[in-house]
Formats: structure tokens, sequence, C-alpha cells
């Protein structure tokens, strides 16, 4: 990697990850001291998360089987399910204080999360620990804080179904937005209920906004921000960007149940081969082979308006780690922290997961091993991840405004301009 692309990599993760990882109470509540440990016999952490599916079977169990062998007296219960019915038990526990030990989290999220109280400064507890952040990539903090600590990151390129390309003519991945809309058109027009682009818009878990409609506006350059404000309107990159997807959706190339679609939709689409192209996380490559080991597919960077050749911004996500506030075994979340992140162990889960680590020191074995990765870390090193929504404040709630308004919109009731003017006002408020 170029020292120019990973200093944006670095700038771009430290303002936060788009997926987090939780320590928390086990149901105890109380006011634990800072690095304070259990009062004594052995301790069992929870952890609520939708890694383990995502990964290769037993792999994540392995690593923790690790942990418990080197922490006596510690014990990991997983408790795993996909990221939506995960991210409804961390945001219900959130608010009854009833969190797992150790809960998957979105980094939308953290920054709620923080204001809250729910989950603790990790810059205390390291401090208070002894722990060096120097290996760490990133950290994400909120007020001066830390609260989460990224432990590896995915970018989310483009993922073509080539044999549904090349029936429809097409011999390579687009990359412009012309060449993609002609290839989902081209798919499309196969029929045998065949679509182009799956396109989730599910207003309970609203991340297809960030992640297959803003990053088209992303891998063009673009921006919706202007000096952390929002510039939803009087922004030409954010106008192309949605109108691209308007246009898309007119063409009638969309995987009909946009509406009430969530990602693990998409992919389950995208697997089952009833659709071309999708926009999607690395992490789900392993789901996706072992699902459908026939399924040939490739990964190319997203699209990008035609004529442009500066560099592409990639949508990103990372698993993270953190300690909740009313923890009685911050002692144990410690070293459960330490050894996610230290340079053997973050390099062994970078690897498994098809991530970039989260650890300075460490080097995933894939970029070698796996062409798909070692195709994804080329499209990494030619353009810079971006995702602007992590780190704002109520960023769950800002996708759901722009959202509502695109359902609108692509349901005729509305232009994009109006789109987009509704949404700034909603997104102004909200700052």
């Amino acid at each position: 990697m170029s020292n120019g692309a990973r200093m944006r990599y670095l700038s771009a993760a430290a303002i936060a990850g788009a997926s987090a990882l939780v320590l928390t109470a086990c149901g105890s509540g109380g006011d634990a001291a800072v690095g304070g440990g259990s009062d004594g016999g052995d301790v069992t952490l929870e952890f609520a998360q939708w890694w383990e599916p995502e990964l290769p079977d037993g792999a994540f169990r392995e690593l923790m089987d690790k942990f418990e062998d080197e922490n006596p007296g510690i014990t990991v219960e997983l408790l795993s399910g996909p990221y939506a019915s995960t991210k409804e038990q961390v945001l219900a526990g959130a608010a009854a204080g009833t969190m797992s030990d150790v809960v998957g989290l979105d980094g939308a999220w953290v920054n709620d999360f923080a204001k809250q109280g729910a989950i603790a400064d990790l810059s205390a507890l390291m401090a208070d620990d002894g722990f060096d952040d120097s290996q760490l990539v990133s950290q994400v903090q909120v007020d001066g804080s830390t609260y989460m600590i990224p432990v590896v990151n995915f970018v989310y390129p483009m993922f073509t179904n080539d044999d549904l390309l090349a029936q429809a003519g097409v011999d390579a991945p687009p990359s412009t937005r012309t060449e993609f809309q002609d290839a989902a058109e081209g798919v499309t027009a196969l029929g045998d209920n065949t679509y182009g682009w799956v396109l989730p818009l599910s207003l309970e878990a609203p991340n297809g906004v960030q992640n297959d409609v803003m990053s088209w506006v992303w891998a063009s350059g673009g921006s919706m921000l202007d000096d952390g404000q929002p510039a939803l309107t009087d922004n030409p990159d954010v106008e192309s960007g949605v109108q691209f997807v308007a246009d898309l959706w007119d063409a009638g190339v969309v995987a009909p149940g946009s509406f009430t679609m969530k990602e693990q939709d998409k992919v389950e689409e995208f697997t089952n081969g009833r659709v071309g192209m999708m926009i999607d996380s690395l992490a789900h490559v392993t789901t996706i082979q072992e699902a459908n080991p026939d399924l040939q597919f490739s990964i190319s960077a997203i699209p990008a308006e035609d004529g442009y050749t500066g560099e592409r911004g990639i949508p990103y996500a990372s698993w993270g780690i953190g300690v909740a506030e009313n923890s009685e075994h911050k002692a144990e979340a410690m070293k459960l922290v330490e050894f996610l992140m230290s340079e053997e162990t973050n390099a062994e889960l970078s690897s498994i997961a098809n991530a970039f680590p989260g650890n300075t020191e460490s080097v995933p074995d894939f970029v070698e091993d796996n062409e798909l990765f070692a195709t994804a870390f080329e499209i990494y090193q030619d353009g810079y991840p971006a995702n602007e929504f992590t780190g704002l404040p109520v960023a769950e709630e800002l996708m759901r405004q722009l959202g509502e308004q695109l359902q609108k919109t692509l349901n005729g009731d509305q232009s994009v301009d109006d789109a987009l003017t509704a949404a700034q006002e909603q997104w102004e408020s909200e700052f």
C-alpha cells in the first residue's frame, strides 16, 4: 500500500468504523471501577455477534478456544445470528441495560451509545491496563475519548455474476455508470426472473442508503458533507449519484422487493444467481462460496461517473471492540481486547474474515493466497476508504430519513431534487 493510500485509510478509519464489537456486562449493572474484575471465581462472557456466521465453520470458535486456553477462568459463549437480528438485540439491550457481555455493534450506533453512557471510555481502560495503542490502525472517538477499536476492516466492492454477464454479452465488469446500466439492462433482458442489480432499502435496517446508494457518490470522489455539515442540495455529485439510482429503477433493472429488503436478502439474491451485480462486503465472500460453490463471480471497483479519472472512494465497514460502562468484568474484557488486537490473532482473524487488519503489524495471508482478495486489495490501493455516515450523530436515523425520501421518489411521488431537499431539512435538524 502506498503511503498516501495508507494515510487516507488511517484518516477515514479513525473517524469511525462501520461495525463494532462491544463488551458489556452480563446483566449485572453496578458501577465497577475502571479496570475492575470480578470478585473471584470463573467468568463467562456472552458474545452476541454476526461475525461467526460470516466466517468459515468453526474458525471463530477456535480463536475463542485459544483465548480460553491462554486465560484460565474466562469462558466465552458465542451467541451468533445474522446482522439484522443482532442489531435488534443490541439496541434492545442498550435501552434496557441487558446487553450480552460481548456484542456486535454497527459503527453508526457508536456516537449514540457513547452519549447514552452505555459503553465505556476505552482511553481510560487502555491507560489503566498499560495497553500500547500505537499498534492500532485506528480508534473511534467521541468528544476526544476512544469508545471503539476497529479489529478488522472491510471494503464494499462490486460483485458481478460472471455467467449472467456473459449471457448478456458483457465480457468484463463495468467500470463506468453507462457500462453498468448497459450490463444491468442486458442481464434483466435475459428474463427468467433475473435482474441486473439488487438494492436493499429497508427502513428497518437502512444501511442500504450508505452501502448501495451513497457509494455511487463516493465512487466518483463526491461527498455528502461540507465542513462536516449536510450538503445534499446544491451538490452536483450527490444529485448525480442519486439520480443514477433513480434511473436504474425507472429502467426496471432493479430486483423487486427493494423497499423491505435488508442486506442479508441482497446477498441471498446474488448467491442464488437471480441478480447480475451487487455492492457488498468482502465478509460475505466465504458465505457465498459455501452456499453456492458453482457460482462464478468477480470483484471490481464500483463504477464511476463517465469521464471521472480521479481516485474512487470505496465504502468500508469495521468489526471493532469496546467495553460496556456497567461491566463488572472490565479486567477480563481488556484481556479479550488485547487478544483480538494482538499481532498474531489479528493477522489470523483478518485472514479468515478476508479483511484488512486493525493491528499495524499484522499481515493477512489472503493477499497472496486468494485471487479475489488480491483484487480487492488492489482496488483498495488504487482508491480510498469512504463512509461519511460513521461518526455522525444519529447516523442510522440519517440513513432512514434519506431512505424514506428515496422510496417516495422511486414510487413516483416526488422528484430526486424534492427528495434531497426534504432530506436536507431533516438532516439539518439533527445536527
